[in-house]
């Protein structure tokens, strides 16, 4: 469904970027932002199931500025790998990309962000920085950055039995997120959601960690989020 394409970026270099398209006319579009693994064959099923549903979804590649056409294992040397390419990749520079990213598909309509895990920082992100209507899936450093103000509408997804992100931190989401003075009120949902699941419980390619139930109800919310703020009125 999907091919590889190069977006520009505000430096010299462009990286990669996953498009998957709708069939038919498009509902809006999607920046989908992928976990610490790179733009691998999940994250392309995940941004194929969301042209599904009728989004242009684009993932790109963040890593690229580092290393070209990453996609790790999920064993502990993938882990490592993972952790050395996220400390080389500054959130500052990742929504640069995200913007370029939204702007590749500008045509497709209304453009929304999507992130799972460390890519669910990114779109909680997109949401405080770029004015973005933003779902994230258990961004466990999300808590870094509860005190910048929404700009936009956003949903949150975590797993209960997550030790990364325990019940304190998503407690603090409730707590502490709010909306910067100019949203309008009709742009300020905030929803947080919690699931009797684990980290990556949206990631089929490890099975430990997938629950399907999970899935099933987090994607039926993010969709109607979606449709309420990203499809043509």
């Amino acid at each position: 469904m999907g091919e590889t394409i190069q977006i520009g970026t505000t430096r010299t270099q462009c990286i990669g970027a996953y498009v998957a398209r709708p069939a038919g006319t498009p509902r809006g579009g999607l920046v989908v932002a992928q976990e610490i693994f790179g733009v691998n064959a999940h994250i392309r099923g995940v941004a194929d199931r969301f042209a599904a549903h009728g989004y242009v979804a684009i993932a790109p590649a963040f890593f690229d500025h580092v290393e070209h056409r990453v996609e790790l294992d999920y064993d502990q040397a993938g882990f490592a790998r993972a952790r050395e390419l996220v400390a080389a990749t500054p959130f500052e520079r990742v929504m640069e990309d995200v913007a370029s990213a939204a702007s590749s598909i500008a045509s497709s309509g209304r453009i929304g962000v999507v992130g799972y895990c460390w890519g669910g920082t990114v779109a909680m992100l997109a949401a405080i920085r770029l004015g973005l209507p933003a779902v994230s899936y258990y961004g466990a450093r999300n808590v870094n950055f509860l005190h910048e103000p929404l700009r936009a509408p956003a949903i949150f997804h975590f797993g209960e039995r997550d030790k990364s992100i325990p019940p304190e931190a998503v407690a603090r989401h409730r707590a502490e997120l709010h909306f910067a003075e100019e949203v309008p009120p009709a742009q300020r949902e905030l929803e947080i959601y919690t699931y009797p699941a684990d980290h990556a419980f949206n990631r089929d390619a490890t099975a430990s960690s997938y629950d399907a139930a999970s899935v099933t109800l987090a994607l039926e919310r993010t969709l109607a989020f979606f449709a309420r703020h990203l499809d043509a009125a």
